[in-house]
């Protein structure tokens, strides 16, 4: 997993890997990995979310505004 780059510097996403269809994602806090996939929460708010945790801001605000706990499986 890569580390998030967190540019706000108060963001509660810590680690997060992208795949194909999916983001994984750590939470500062959390021993698990929430699994976000084009099954659930879907392919729109998957691609936003790997877009975001690309440029390193405004993800976590995006899970908590958009997602919610709509996610698929934690590891």
């Amino acid at each position: 997993m890569k580390r998030y780059k967190n540019l706000s510097g108060n963001s509660g996403v810590l680690l997060y890997e992208a795949g194909a269809d999916c983001i994984h994602i750590r939470f500062r806090g959390s021993d698990g990995v929430y699994v976000y996939n084009y099954h659930k929460p879907g392919k729109r708010h998957v691609e936003a979310m790997k877009k975001r945790a690309q440029e390193g801001k405004e993800l976590s605000t995006y899970i908590s505004r958009y997602v919610k706990d709509n996610y698929a499986d934690v590891l």
